[in-house]
């Protein structure tokens, strides 16, 4: 099984708790099953949250050697963390950007993302079905990887 790894910054704990009218009534834990039903057959999926910048930074590193791509919603550290930005670049697989509301349509200091320069793709303003998404995403540019290296 190849891993794909999808990381939520903060307060993403209280998703479906927090600002329905902007993130939605969905849990992490609809996430978590939106991307595992996401997943091609030979993939497998580990979703992690955390509060805590060093934490999310720690997981991308262990992510270097377990996984095969990342979806990474990185909530309020995409604005403000060149220390993760700095992690994912030495992160070689595939790495999909997603936020939940269309940020480009919010505050302003929300429309710049450090992660972008980073990310081989941005899915804003989908919902949850973003994770979706950038996971059909991940399994298709790990599959093309794997053909053309055959």
């Amino acid at each position: 099984m190849k891993t794909i790894v999808v990381l939520n910054g903060p307060n993403l704990n209280l998703l479906g708790k927090r600002q329905p009218q902007i993130y939605g009534h969905e849990t992490l834990e609809d996430v978590t099953r939106l991307c595992e039903a996401a997943c091609a057959e030979n993939f497998d999926i580990r979703l992690l949250q955390s509060n805590h910048e060093g934490q999310i930074i720690d997981w991308i590193h262990e992510a270097r050697e377990t996984t095969c791509g990342m979806v990474i919603n990185p909530a309020a550290f995409t604005h403000t963390s060149v220390a993760i930005l700095d992690a994912l670049n030495t992160y070689e697989p595939p790495v999909i950007e997603v936020h939940i509301s269309q940020v480009h349509k919010r505050e302003a200091f929300r429309h710049h993302s450090y992660v972008s320069h980073r990310a081989d793709g941005v899915i804003a303003g989908l919902g949850i079905e973003g994770y979706a998404a950038g996971v059909r995403r991940i399994c298709q540019l790990v599959e093309r990887s794997t053909e053309a290296a055959t």
